[in-house]
Protein backbone atom coordinates (compact mmCIF):
# COMPACT_ATOMS: atom_id res chain seq x y z
CA UNK A 1 0.00 0.00 0.00
CA UNK A 2 2.99 2.35 1.09
CA UNK A 3 6.18 1.50 0.23
CA UNK A 4 9.48 3.95 0.84
CA UNK A 5 12.69 3.42 -0.99
CA UNK A 6 15.99 4.85 -0.13
CA UNK A 7 14.88 7.75 1.73
CA UNK A 8 16.91 10.63 2.47
CA UNK A 9 15.80 14.24 4.06
CA UNK A 10 18.02 17.17 4.69
CA UNK A 11 17.79 20.86 5.79
CA UNK A 12 20.12 22.88 4.17
CA UNK A 13 23.39 20.66 4.62
CA UNK A 14 22.03 18.59 7.70
CA UNK A 15 20.72 14.78 7.34
CA UNK A 16 18.04 14.27 9.67
CA UNK A 17 16.17 11.34 7.94
CA UNK A 18 17.96 8.19 6.36
CA UNK A 19 15.69 5.57 5.81
CA UNK A 20 16.75 2.63 3.37
CA UNK A 21 13.29 0.59 3.09
CA UNK A 22 9.72 0.90 4.66
CA UNK A 23 6.44 -0.68 3.80
CA UNK A 24 3.25 -0.98 4.45
CA UNK A 25 0.27 -3.46 2.95
CA UNK A 26 -2.88 -2.49 3.00
CA UNK A 27 -4.72 -2.82 5.83
CA UNK A 28 -1.75 -2.86 8.00
CA UNK A 29 -1.07 -0.70 11.36
CA UNK A 30 2.34 0.10 12.01
CA UNK A 31 4.30 2.19 14.94
CA UNK A 32 6.98 4.44 14.27
CA UNK A 33 8.77 4.97 17.27
CA UNK A 34 12.07 7.25 18.12
CA UNK A 35 13.07 10.42 20.15
CA UNK A 36 12.66 14.05 19.59
CA UNK A 37 14.80 15.35 16.43
CA UNK A 38 14.67 11.40 15.44
CA UNK A 39 12.81 12.56 12.37
CA UNK A 40 9.34 10.49 12.74
CA UNK A 41 7.02 14.24 11.91
CA UNK A 42 9.26 14.30 8.92
CA UNK A 43 8.82 10.82 7.74
CA UNK A 44 4.89 11.02 8.32
CA UNK A 45 4.95 14.55 6.34
CA UNK A 46 7.05 12.47 3.39
CA UNK A 47 4.87 9.48 3.38
CA UNK A 48 1.46 12.29 3.22
CA UNK A 49 3.11 13.73 0.42
CA UNK A 50 3.56 17.25 2.21
CA UNK A 51 7.32 16.90 1.83
CA UNK A 52 9.23 15.65 -0.51
CA UNK A 53 12.26 14.08 0.51
CA UNK A 54 15.71 14.91 -0.79
CA UNK A 55 16.47 11.14 -2.33
CA UNK A 56 14.43 8.31 -2.70
CA UNK A 57 10.97 7.17 -4.03
CA UNK A 58 7.45 6.68 -1.94
CA UNK A 59 4.80 4.94 -3.60
CA UNK A 60 1.00 5.39 -2.27
CA UNK A 61 -1.83 3.09 -3.71
CA UNK A 62 0.93 2.02 -6.60
CA UNK A 63 1.38 5.81 -7.39
CA UNK A 64 4.94 7.28 -7.29
CA UNK A 65 4.20 10.62 -5.30
CA UNK A 66 7.21 12.32 -7.18
CA UNK A 67 4.79 11.95 -10.47
CA UNK A 68 2.36 14.14 -8.54
CA UNK A 69 2.72 18.39 -9.35
CA UNK A 70 0.67 20.99 -7.33
CA UNK A 71 -2.69 20.81 -7.93
CA UNK A 72 -2.63 16.80 -8.80
CA UNK A 73 -0.82 16.12 -5.34
CA UNK A 74 -3.50 18.00 -3.40
CA UNK A 75 -6.55 15.94 -4.97
CA UNK A 76 -4.89 12.78 -4.57
CA UNK A 77 -4.05 13.14 -1.01
CA UNK A 78 -6.90 14.34 0.10
CA UNK A 79 -8.91 11.28 -1.71
CA UNK A 80 -6.11 8.78 -0.43
CA UNK A 81 -4.57 10.26 2.51
CA UNK A 82 -5.93 11.06 5.83
CA UNK A 83 -3.80 12.74 8.27
CA UNK A 84 -4.00 13.79 12.20
CA UNK A 85 -1.45 16.44 12.56
CA UNK A 86 0.10 17.07 15.96
CA UNK A 87 -1.39 20.79 15.91
CA UNK A 88 -4.80 20.18 14.82
CA UNK A 89 -5.36 23.17 12.84
CA UNK A 90 -9.03 23.24 13.51
CA UNK A 91 -10.71 26.41 11.60
CA UNK A 92 -12.33 28.46 14.77
CA UNK A 93 -14.55 30.47 12.85
CA UNK A 94 -16.02 27.34 10.96
CA UNK A 95 -18.06 24.47 13.02
CA UNK A 96 -17.30 20.84 14.29
CA UNK A 97 -19.46 19.70 10.49
CA UNK A 98 -17.99 22.67 8.72
CA UNK A 99 -14.40 21.57 9.23
CA UNK A 100 -14.72 17.99 8.80
CA UNK A 101 -16.91 19.44 5.32
CA UNK A 102 -13.77 21.10 4.16
CA UNK A 103 -11.86 17.75 3.79
CA UNK A 104 -14.12 16.70 1.16
CA UNK A 105 -14.52 19.99 -0.34
CA UNK A 106 -10.57 20.34 -0.69
CA UNK A 107 -10.41 16.68 -2.35
CA UNK A 108 -12.48 17.07 -4.75
CA UNK A 109 -15.20 14.88 -3.61
CA UNK A 110 -18.85 15.50 -3.07
CA UNK A 111 -20.48 16.61 0.00
CA UNK A 112 -21.73 13.52 1.69
CA UNK A 113 -23.84 14.46 4.61
CA UNK A 114 -24.65 10.96 5.14
CA UNK A 115 -21.21 10.19 5.74
CA UNK A 116 -20.54 13.41 8.49
CA UNK A 117 -23.54 12.08 10.19
CA UNK A 118 -22.19 8.76 10.08
CA UNK A 119 -18.59 9.45 11.08
CA UNK A 120 -19.73 12.29 13.99
CA UNK A 121 -21.87 9.68 15.43
CA UNK A 122 -19.04 6.88 15.61
CA UNK A 123 -16.96 9.70 17.05
CA UNK A 124 -19.75 10.50 19.91
CA UNK A 125 -19.79 14.28 18.15
CA UNK A 126 -23.24 14.02 16.71
CA UNK A 127 -24.37 16.81 19.35
CA UNK A 128 -20.94 18.64 18.39
CA UNK A 129 -22.16 19.38 15.21
CA UNK A 130 -22.59 23.19 15.30
CA UNK A 131 -20.18 23.89 17.92
CA UNK A 132 -17.30 25.81 17.42
CA UNK A 133 -13.61 24.53 18.33
CA UNK A 134 -13.06 26.58 21.15
CA UNK A 135 -16.38 25.43 22.89
CA UNK A 136 -15.03 21.84 22.47
CA UNK A 137 -12.53 19.69 24.96
CA UNK A 138 -9.32 18.73 24.27
CA UNK A 139 -10.58 15.06 23.47
CA UNK A 140 -13.46 16.17 21.26
CA UNK A 141 -11.06 18.43 19.56
CA UNK A 142 -8.80 15.33 19.14
CA UNK A 143 -11.82 13.57 17.44
CA UNK A 144 -12.83 16.31 15.18
CA UNK A 145 -9.12 16.01 14.05
CA UNK A 146 -9.20 11.95 13.47
CA UNK A 147 -13.29 12.83 11.74
CA UNK A 148 -11.58 15.26 9.30
CA UNK A 149 -9.00 12.50 8.30
CA UNK A 150 -11.14 9.95 7.68
CA UNK A 151 -14.18 10.97 6.11
CA UNK A 152 -12.92 10.91 2.60
CA UNK A 153 -12.25 6.63 3.64
CA UNK A 154 -8.16 7.05 2.68
CA UNK A 155 -6.58 3.95 2.07
CA UNK A 156 -3.62 5.44 4.17
CA UNK A 157 -4.54 7.09 7.58
CA UNK A 158 -1.23 8.75 9.28
CA UNK A 159 -1.34 10.33 12.84
CA UNK A 160 1.39 12.43 14.31
CA UNK A 161 1.73 12.10 17.77
CA UNK A 162 -1.82 11.91 18.88
CA UNK A 163 -1.55 11.01 22.62
CA UNK A 164 1.39 12.37 23.09
CA UNK A 165 -0.60 15.38 25.68
CA UNK A 166 -3.45 12.89 26.85
CA UNK A 167 -3.28 11.30 29.56
CA UNK A 168 -3.84 6.99 29.56
CA UNK A 169 -7.20 6.64 29.42
CA UNK A 170 -7.87 9.45 26.89
CA UNK A 171 -4.60 7.92 25.19
CA UNK A 172 -6.41 4.63 24.98
CA UNK A 173 -9.66 6.00 23.76
CA UNK A 174 -7.75 8.37 20.69
CA UNK A 175 -6.17 4.90 19.82
CA UNK A 176 -9.15 2.71 20.08
CA UNK A 177 -10.56 5.15 17.50
CA UNK A 178 -8.16 5.46 14.94
CA UNK A 179 -7.69 1.63 14.98
CA UNK A 180 -11.54 1.18 15.02
CA UNK A 181 -11.91 3.82 12.06
CA UNK A 182 -9.09 1.95 10.26
CA UNK A 183 -10.68 -1.32 10.51
CA UNK A 184 -13.97 -0.33 9.54
CA UNK A 185 -12.99 0.19 5.88
CA UNK A 186 -9.40 -1.36 5.94
CA UNK A 187 -7.42 1.53 5.66
CA UNK A 188 -3.41 1.46 6.36
CA UNK A 189 -2.67 3.28 9.64
CA UNK A 190 0.54 4.61 10.80
CA UNK A 191 1.26 6.60 13.69
CA UNK A 192 4.35 8.26 14.82
CA UNK A 193 4.82 9.22 18.39
CA UNK A 194 7.48 8.94 20.89
CA UNK A 195 4.43 7.89 23.52
CA UNK A 196 5.64 4.34 24.75
CA UNK A 197 2.19 3.46 26.24
CA UNK A 198 0.99 2.82 23.01
CA UNK A 199 4.14 0.29 22.05
CA UNK A 200 2.59 -2.54 23.11
CA UNK A 201 -0.48 -1.86 21.15
CA UNK A 202 1.42 -2.65 17.92
CA UNK A 203 3.35 -5.66 16.38
CA UNK A 204 5.04 -3.79 13.61
CA UNK A 205 7.23 -1.46 14.85
CA UNK A 206 10.02 1.32 13.44
CA UNK A 207 12.50 2.47 15.34
CA UNK A 208 14.17 5.77 14.59
CA UNK A 209 17.10 6.41 16.76
CA UNK A 210 19.07 9.30 15.17
CA UNK A 211 19.08 10.78 11.03
CA UNK A 212 22.24 8.04 10.44
CA UNK A 213 21.01 5.35 12.23
CA UNK A 214 17.99 3.60 11.65
CA UNK A 215 17.53 0.45 13.85
CA UNK A 216 18.02 -2.43 11.08
CA UNK A 217 16.44 -5.26 12.80
CA UNK A 218 13.20 -2.79 13.20
CA UNK A 219 14.07 -2.10 9.25
CA UNK A 220 13.70 -5.37 8.21
CA UNK A 221 10.60 -6.62 10.26
CA UNK A 222 8.64 -3.51 9.54
CA UNK A 223 5.38 -4.15 7.94
CA UNK A 224 4.40 -6.90 5.87
CA UNK A 225 0.81 -7.03 6.84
Amino acid sequence: MIELRGIEHRYEKDLVLSLPHFSVDSGGHALVLGLSGSGKSTLLHIMGGLLRPTAGSVTVAGVDMSSLKGHQLDRFRGKHIGIVFQQMHLLGSLTVEENIRLASYLAGKPQDDARIREVLTELDLFDKAKSYPNTLSQGQKQRVCIARAVINKPELILADEPTSSLDDVRSENVLRLLVKQAESYGATLVIATHDQRIKPHFENQLVLDDPVNVTQSAVEEAISR
